[in-house]
């Protein structure tokens, strides 16, 4: 080859290499992805903490809790009206392991010992990420449950609208809280006006009735009476202005002070405590008693309406109501 052919020949390799590497470096320049940058207001909710304010102090909380441990009943039975299944949950009282009217979603949840004595084992075991307490019941194990998961704690076991609200927080589902309480404040208002206009002497007086085996309870406060009374109904009329929730008649000379236009009843299913209601209801006093002449006693689901304790048992309660006295819904 002539000193002229390989001249050219090496310009030629030499102008090619040049174009290859102008293109390479076109094409990584293609390929570079920008930068994402993320908006300083974004907020990554996996990863959240928020501090809950309970009854037993301020509770941090990662993210949105899955895996809930529940050691009072009305906790879940809120749970359950907040469609989160818990892990774990205490037996019921009656009806174990769980009430009749959450069993169809509570399926085979795992029993975690009783309410006034949860098993700190088993509850380790279920690897919760949540669990709710009570004040009442769960004072002196919070710390040791707050070693187990985060814990948070409401202050008594039968308000369900705190409760409502503790879990909304809790769960960080705020918004579905709100809603479930702003529907129980349109029943109650749908209730009022109703009885109201259809009720004869409304607002009527009210006695919550519990026999037991050797006494009866008139429950002036309480879960039944605390939404009977919202609802606008007053107390027992021999006992305005008592600042009891639970009064104890240990005879039948007592029997007077559960005079009301309207009885609503629940005890257990039991020999004894049906015969201590059947001497207490065959007494010449109880007789007199506005609402047993006006026949309007009646005896109602002890699980809705004393052991329930959650939002659920609170709108079946009200539906009970609305029936007795043949109002619509």
């Amino acid at each position: 080859m002539s000193k002229k052919a390989v001249v050219l020949f090496l310009m030629s390799l030499f102008l090619v290499g040049g174009i290859l590497v102008g293109c390479g470096n076109q094409a990584e320049e293609d390929n570079t992805e920008e930068p994402v940058v993320e908006d300083e207001g974004q907020v990554e909710t996996d990863d959240e903490v928020r501090v809950v304010t309970n009854a037993l102090g301020e509770t941090e909380i990662t993210g949105t809790p899955e895996r809930i441990v529940t050691l009072y009943q009305g906790a879940t039975d809120t749970a359950v009206a907040m469609g989160v299944i818990p892990v774990g949950a205490v037996e019921s009282w009656l009806e174990q392991p769980v009430y009749n009217y959450l069993k169809d979603d509570l399926g085979d949840v795992q029993i975690v010992g009783q309410e006034t004595q949860p098993n700190l084992e088993e509850i380790a075991k279920l690897n919760p990420d949540l669990i709710i307490a009570s004040r009442v019941r769960h004072e002196e194990i919070f710390e040791q449950l707050s070693e187990i998961a985060p814990t948070v704690a409401d202050e008594s076991l039968n308000n369900f609208k705190e409760t409502t609200e503790l879990l909304g927080q809790a769960l960080n589902q705020e918004d579905l809280a709100n809603e479930l309480l702003s529907d129980w404040d349109n029943r109650v208002v749908d209730f009022q006006a109703k009885a109201e206009e259809n009720v004869e002497d409304w607002p009527m007086h009210v006695s919550v009735l519990n026999f037991r085996a050797d006494h009866a309870r008139i429950y002036v406060g309480g879960f039944a009476g605390t939404i009977l009374t919202e609802l606008g109904f007053n107390g027992p009329k021999n006992l305005e202005g008592t600042d009891e929730e639970i009064l104890r008649l240990m005879d039948k000379e007592s029997i007077p002070e559960m005079n009301a236009d309207v009885f609503y009843t629940f005890m257990e299913e039991d020999e004894t405590v049906k015969n201590t209601f059947e001497e207490w209801t065959s007494h010449p006093l109880w007789q007199n008693l506005d609402a047993v002449q006006a026949e309007q006693t009646y005896i109602v689901d002890e699980i809705i309406w004393n052991l329930g304790g959650g939002i659920v048992a609170a709108n079946l309660l009200l539906d009970d109501v609305y029936e007795r006295l043949g109002l619509e819904k």
